[in-house]
This record gives C-alpha cells, structure tokens and sequence, in this order.
C-alpha cells in the first residue's frame, strides 16, 4: 500500500484573461500520507475551493500534475475519482430519504454489502448522535444535521483519500467534538484526508500538518506545533492572522 496518498506538484490554475484574470492556483505543491489529516487553511478567495475541484476531477490545472494513490489523476479522472470519498462544501440533496438511508446508499454504491452498509452507517450514526434523527425523512431535519449526514455519508467506506470541505459547518458544539473524532479515526485507520476549514482552533487539535494558501499560493506549511513554534503567534489562529492577515 502506498504511503502517498495525494502527490500534488506544480499545480497552477488561472481563470479569465487579460488585467481582469485571477490566478486561483500558482505552483502549488501538496502531500497527504496515510493516516494524515492535512488541514489547508486560507481566507475566501485563497484557492481552496480550486485546489479541491481539480484533485477530484472537477476542474482541469493549467499546468502541474496530481497523483491520487498513484494515479494521473489528470489523465485518468474517473479512476481517481474511485479512490476519494468527498464532502462537499454544499451539502448534497438527499430528498425523499432519512439519513440513515442515505448514509446506506453511499455505502453500497462504494462496494459494501448490505449488511455491512446497515452496520457501518449504524455505527457512525451513533458516534455522531444521529441516533434521534436517523429514520426521519430529510426534509424534516436541521442544517446541522444534514451536515453531520454529508459526512457520514462521506465516511461509510472511505477511499484512499478523503476530502472534507468545511465539515463543521452549521454544527452544534457537541456534535462537532465527535465530528472531530470521527475524522480522526478514519485518518488513524488508514486513509488521507484533506480538510478544509475555519475552525483553526479545534482543527489544531486534530491534524497532522496544516497548508497555508494566500492568493493562490503556499505561504508555509508544517505541524500545528512547528508553525507556532517557528513563526510569530501563540497559537496557529495568531500564526494565520500575522501571516495572512484578519480576512476569514
């Protein structure tokens, strides 16, 4: 099993033309192994959201290539598109299932049977006390947990490489602690995974090496603890604003 999960060299993306064009991405080199959790962090407009559209296939680099589990994922979209589990930043319409019909559904298509489905989407249900809401119909539950349904939905039979878009979104304090959990037992389980949010402060908590994007390119990386240990801040939310400033 290759310990790279995500080799991302060289990756540039501009769109537009002329005075007016912006430069979502501009050599910008990433790694995720597994068993990481990668945070990548930037205010709006930093590049994130590109980033994440061309490792999964969305949107084709200008220039650079990506290597998902060692496959071109450039050349072969589909295939390395296989190998990632994504949660998107917009949740996706589940309308006319429950949540735990939903979560059971990803879980088959992904390749699991059944019974394995029914018992995997059980158990992260229950870890993410959805336990109340778990057979009610989609359109009768909150934002929160429609959200925590993203991402079980996302993590039922994770990929090679799993990518969280702003997962903690609209989720409740106590919820999130677990959401967190969660995210770190897949990692510990094996898989990569790509996070992006503005929770610096709990994500320092739980990940392994944090990408700093400003205007489309990296402006450092390393450890939470080597950040704040190397750089002006007594925390990685200090390191951020003096690196890029307050913009969130």
């Amino acid at each position: 099993m290759r310990n790279d999960v995500l080799v991302v060299q060289g990756l540039s993306k501009r769109f537009g033309a002329g005075p007016d064009a912006v430069q979502a991405n501009d050599a910008v080199d990433l790694t995720v192994r597994a068993g990481q959790v990668v945070c990548l962090l930037g205010h709006n407009g930093a590049g994130k959201s590109t980033l994440v559209n061309q490792v999964v296939g969305l949107t084709l680099p200008d220039a650079g290539t990506i290597h998902l589990d060692g496959v071109d994922a450039v050349a072969d979209p589909a295939r390395a598109r296989a190998l990632a589990s994504v949660q998107a930043q917009a949740n996706v319409p589940i309308t006319g299932l429950t949540p735990r019909k939903a979560v059971e559904l990803v879980g088959r298509i992904r390749g699991l049977r059944k019974a394995d489905a029914r018992r995997r989407s059980g158990e992260l249900l229950g870890a993410l006390d959805l336990a109340p809401w778990a057979d009610k119909p989609s359109e009768k539950v909150s934002g929160g947990v429609a959200r925590l349904t993203a991402f079980a939905m996302a993590a039922v039979a994770p990929g090679r490489l799993v990518v969280l878009d702003e997962p903690t979104n609209d989720v409740d304090p106590v919820r999130r602690r677990l959401l967190w959990q969660q995210i770190r037992h897949i990692a510990d389980d094996g898989a990569g995974i790509l996070l992006v949010t503005h929770n610096i402060h709990e994500a320092e908590h739980v990940v392994d090496d944090v990408v700093l994007l400003d205007s489309g390119r990296v402006v450092t990386h390393g450890t939470p603890a080597q950040l704040v240990e190397t750089l002006p801040g007594a925390s990685l939310e200090d390191v951020y604003i003096n690196l890029v400033g307050a913009e969130a």
